[in-house]
């Protein structure tokens, strides 16, 4: 016997030992000690699961402990485990601390043999039953164990049903289920295994498989996208049998306590009559929903809303239930906090911040940052005509547009690759959880609003239409027909999964809207963040935008894209080739004239909001056209007309300033100390559009920041070009405004020489995409078409340190930065303006620095919101 208690009885756990007895076996133990009948049962803990991988042979160590437990659950129920008399049946059930719904193993009907069948035929008094259950058995073990095809047991199934003269499993006649047993045998026998008789041996091998199951493919697929840690293991739940496929007063279903559609205050479930839970769960068979069974068992659908009503008041959260009904007796099998979709999870936690159940920070904790990009996918246009081929279920909202793909490896390679594409299967299984994760939607045949599918592509925010039962595919073929209409691989559908249309052909998508729920979700992770949130924008109408979307400021205005416009390029080439600094100056004021009525717009879209500008930074040969045009374009122009020499000078001018390596070259503030009338034109722009708008009442609040700097007397220089513009400007407009001068960290010199900086700069802002580059010495866009990929797979690094912060050393290098100018300058106000600024990871460590802001898209803002949030909260870290 080990030393470690490797093995709890329901009655010893609790809700709060999640980690060690995994989700589901801590609920049920919970749910024993509330008092709710719950089949007896024990858990095999995670820390087992941790020693299984470790040592070899390792349950044979705690076999004794298995052999007691089981015991105890022989007292409680009376009856034996192998018994020729009154056998104890048991389900062996898998649960990690997290839900990782259908991606690890179940086996039911566990201890069936020859002998026990008998029994159970003869103790319950029906002997379809029992050989239903033992051919189930045979089945899901031979599959989940033994790794035997299960094509090859379905395909036999269907010919019972054929030979029975019958459509639904349930009506196979005792006669035909035996010899199903004896035929599901051969094919175990065929495929080179023995099926094991010894209900022990049975035991041993299940418990194994399900330790097995935490590290296959699906299972790993599915951590990875819902970045579950690896060390969580998977406990192993030894639960007694109840059965739903006694008769037709019992039944088995799943059921939330409120929709995971929409979040709406009311029961949302399925049952069978006369099943067993796999049959709702795979859907085999497409259920009734749960409101019926009022009408088929009104006390146990009284006594299972009770029961539903405690649960959610319980745990403070919407449940999702998995129950059977015995002979009209109600078991609870299982209950978790239900999976919802990204509009559900805003409605259910508003909802119950209504309701007193929960408060606001626990309320904004309920909404995951990746479910609010759910939240801004795009919908059908309700202006579009839809001539719908075929309605399903609404089981996951949403919409997607795609070419059809029947097979989940097909989709996973075509829709990695940036293809759009709609999975189409009969019904889905965990198997195929990387094509559902790669396509934009998913149409199954089969199934209910709980079924595989559903569930998953809720939890994906992937659109699912499932249970469009009229429809017929055809894998072989890869093609599917319904009412006369036939579909091919590769053809374009539609999916409404909020009203279940089906629609042959593309419908145009538009924008989602926030909704009050959600408006107010995101006012109260504003009033809990420490960090603010501001948006990059180059334009009027982002910056329109991202005030919309709940921006506090402008972190970061691009100045070099107001010039790539059709009308202002022609200028800024104009000025780029210019060969005396009268000509450039020529330009630049055509340019100021422009750049005015950019800043002007954007001004006034943020009235009362800081606006920060970053003056040019690109390389001026960004602005040319590339010399292998220009030659091309030469070649057929007469070498002395005025049109060639034109162009002729423009290809000395971009030969002249070409460079080897132009991201560590001649751009940023460099170009503004060789070229100061440059930046001179952009600084005068600047107060011209905000000293106009103060004298109309409009508030303005710019700060200028200078790119690149990575030396003190660049930022003294700078410092003092703009306050000498400015002092111009306002004295010019009699206006006072108040304005800050600052500088961008994207060098890692800034940041170690970031106290003198900050004599000067009043603000800091990390330009973290170049800061990245610079400190791992990467050029972004060959690192990443080259081996960032691979290094992630490889464990080199955990995530693209251009999409996820690195810490330790980008990281670092800010901190260091954050500490000396603080030091020097205690109010400096300082953010960050990379691509990090919308990556919830990346915005804890903001909050640990104590940045005063994140800068990130206009459309990542309610992300960045909801995320500056948890980290303040620390549910992200």
């Amino acid at each position: 016997m080990s030393s470690t208690k490797y093995i709890y009885d329901f009655s010893e756990g609790s809700a709060d030992m999640r980690m060690l007895l995994g989700g589901k076996g801590a609920n049920l133990a919970q749910m024993w000690k509330i008092g709710l009948p719950v089949p007896p049962g024990f858990i095999i803990t995670t820390e087992a699961c941790h020693q299984y991988w470790k040592e070899n042979d390792f349950i044979s160590g705690i076999w004794s402990d298995v052999e007691a437990a089981v015991g105890r659950v022989e007292k409680l129920t009376g009856k034996n485990f192998g018994s020729s008399e009154n056998p104890l049946l048991v389900s062996v059930r898998s649960g990690a601390p997290v839900s990782m719904p259908g991606m690890m193993d179940t086996i039911l009907n566990l201890g069936l043999n020859d002998d026990t069948v008998t029994a159970l035929a003869k103790s319950s008094g029906n002997e379809r039953f029992a050989y239903d259950s033992y051919r189930r058995f045979i089945q899901m073990f031979s599959d989940v164990v033994l790794g035997v095809d299960l094509d090859k047991f379905e395909k036999r199934l269907e010919q019972a049903r054929e030979a029975a003269g019958v459509k639904e499993d349930y009506k196979i006649p005792a006669e035909e289920l035996k010899k199903l047993v004896e035929d599901y045998k051969k094919i175990v026998e065929e495929a080179g295994h023995t099926f094991p008789t010894d209900p022990w041996t049975q035991l041993r091998l299940a418990i194994d498989a399900v330790f097995r199951s935490w590290n296959t493919p699906r299972a790993i697929t599915y951590r990875k996208i819902n970045n579950i840690p690896e060390d969580y293991g998977t406990a192993v739940n030894v639960v007694t049998m109840v059965f739903g496929n006694l008769g037709d007063d019992c039944g088995t279903g799943v059921c939330f306590t409120r929709s995971p559609s929409t979040g709406e205050n009311k029961l949302f479930g399925e049952y069978l009559i006369n099943a067993q839970g796999e049959d709702v769960v795979a859907g085999i068979r497409t259920p009734m929903p749960i409101a019926s069974l009022g009408e088929t068992m009104p006390e146990v659908y009284k006594q299972f809303c009770d029961i539903a009503k405690l649960l959610e008041n319980h745990y403070r959260d919407a449940q999702d239930i998995e129950f059977t009904v015995e002979k009209g007796k109600l078991y609870i099998l299982q209950t978790r906090n239900g999976k919802r979709t990204a509009a559900a999870a805003v409605r259910i936690a508003m909802d119950m911040l209504h309701e007193g159940l929960i408060d606001a920070k626990t309320a904004v904790s309920r909404v995951a940052p990746e479910q609010v990009e759910q939240l801004l996918h795009p919908q059908l246009d309700p202006k579009a005509k839809r001539d719908v081929l075929v309605k399903g279920l609404p089981a996951s909202p949403g919409a997607a547009v795609g070419k059809v793909v029947f097979d989940a490896d097909e989709a996973a390679e075509r829709g990695g690759k940036g293809e759009k594409i709609i999975l189409v299967r009969p019904e889905t299984t965990p198997d195929d959880i990387h094509g559902l994760f790669a396509a934009q939607g998913v149409l199954t045949s089969h199934g209910g609003m709980t079924s595989h599918a559903a569930v998953v592509a809720r939890g994906l925010g992937k659109p699912c239409v499932s249970g469009a039962e009229s429809v017929k595919i055809d894998l072989a073929g890869e093609t599917f027909t319904v009412n006369g209409v036939t579909v091919k691989k590769d053809d374009y559908l539609t999916l409404d999964g909020s009203t279940g249309d089906v629609i042959v052909g593309k419908i145009d998508l538009i924008d989602p809207q926030f909704d009050d729920n959600f408006r107010e979700l995101l006012d109260d992770a504003d009033k809990i963040a420490h960090l603010q949130v501001w948006a990059n924008a180059d334009t009027p109408e982002d910056a329109r935008r991202a005030r919309a979307f709940g921006a506090k400021g402008v972190g970061l205005c691009r100045t070099e894209h107001m010039f790539m416009d059709a009308d202002r390029l022609p200028v800024m080439q104009e000025m780029v080739v210019s060969s005396t600094k009268e000509e450039r100056i020529a330009q630049l004021d055509k340019l100021q004239v422009m750049q005015e009525a950019d800043f002007y717009g954007i001004f006034e879209a943020m009235e009362g909001l800081p606006v920060t500008i970053r003056l040019l930074d690109p390389p001026l040969h960004e602005f040319l056209p590339k010399i292998p045009e220009l030659t091309k374009a030469l070649e057929t122009l007469d070498p002395n007309s005025a049109e060639a020499k034109k162009i002729q000078a423009t290809i000395a001018r971009a030969r002249e300033l070409h460079e080897q390596n132009p991201m560590l070259g001649f751009r940023g503030c460099r170009l503004g100390m060789i070229y100061p009338e440059i930046y001179e034109m952009q600084v005068r722009a600047i107060f011209d559009a905000a000293c106009k708008l103060t004298k109309k009442g409009v508030k303005v609040i710019p700060d200028i920041m200078i790119p690149l700097v990575g030396t003190k007397e660049e930022m003294k220089r700078m410092r003092a070009l703009v306050d000498e513009v400015a002092e111009q400007k306002l004295k010019e407009h009699g206006v006072e405004l108040e304005y800050l001068v600052g500088t961008m960290i994207e060098v890692p010199r800034a940041a170690m020489v970031a106290d003198q900086l900050a004599e000067y700069a009043q603000f800091f802002s990390c330009g973290t995409n170049d800061l990245t580059q610079t400190t791992f010495g990467y050029s972004r866009d060959d690192a990443e078409g080259k081996f960032l990929g691979q290094y992630v797979e490889m464990g080199v690094f955990e995530a693209n340190p251009f999409a996820q912060l690195d810490r330790d050393g980008v990281g670092g290098l800010m901190k260091i930065a954050v500490e000396k100018g603080r030091a020097t300058r205690p109010e400096i106000k300082i953010g960050i303006c990379g691509e990090h600024g919308g990556n919830p990871s990346s915005i804890a460590f903001c909050n640990s620095l104590g940045l005063n802001y994140v800068s990130c898209s206009p459309f990542r803002v309610p992300v960045a919101r909801l995320s500056a949030a948890l980290a303040a909260i620390g549910v992200i870290k």
